[in-house]
């Protein structure tokens, strides 16, 4: 994104948070390719078969968007980190509804192994990483945010620093740690067989 396309989006996330409905209208189409392009990432590290579909993902996520409230939006990142939460939000409750219309039975998985690698592991569980990242937020609730920036909304570390208000170095440094954690999170979850 062009630097006066982020002053605009900037610009349209201010006048939305002053009360102009019409600014969501104007900043979905400079944001949208970026949503869409996370969003398509998202689905890519799904199940074959999966049945949402990227542009329900982004369709979902705009809906959640605009239903917010009000929101003291900062800037392109702040945006984007809202959205990465959203994408997050929709795929586990999305996940959360099929295993409980298959009484338990059926987990999701999602692939971890593209561009943004977070455990080195193929395949994990779409819930266990939720849950996992839920812990994580107790106990460090950057790099919680980190993951769910990095992974659920495929910000870069230069991207996630400017988000978070940190360095890049602080980043890659939250991301190898947090990497850690979850891949002893999850495996303990899978040797407890949950």
């Amino acid at each position: 994104m062009s630097a006066s396309s982020s002053h605009e989006v900037t610009s349209l996330l201010r006048a939305w948070c002053e009360g102009d409905p019409k600014a969501l209208e104007r900043l979905m189409p400079l944001v949208y390719r970026e949503l869409h392009e996370a969003a398509h990432r998202q689905m890519a590290r799904e199940r074959s078969g999966h049945t949402l579909q990227t542009t329900a993902l982004v369709s979902e996520v705009y809906l959640r968007l605009f239903g917010m409230g009000e929101v003291s939006w900062q800037n392109r990142s702040h945006f984007l980190a809202v959205c990465a939460k959203l994408m997050r939000q929709v795929l586990t409750d999305y996940a959360r509804t099929r295993l409980s219309l298959k009484r338990g039975g059926g987990r999701p998985g999602v692939s971890l192994d593209s561009n943004v690698v977070v455990l080195g592991a193929p395949r994990v569980e779409l819930l266990a990483l939720d849950d996992a990242l839920t812990n994580l937020a107790t106990l460090d609730q950057r790099k919680s945010k980190v993951v769910e920036l990095r992974f659920f909304g495929g910000l870069t570390a230069e991207e996630t620093a400017e988000a978070l208000g940190v360095s890049t170095e602080t980043v890659h440094r939250d991301w190898k740690v947090a990497k850690v954690w979850l891949l002893h999170e999850l495996s303990v979850e899978q040797r407890n067989g949950a």
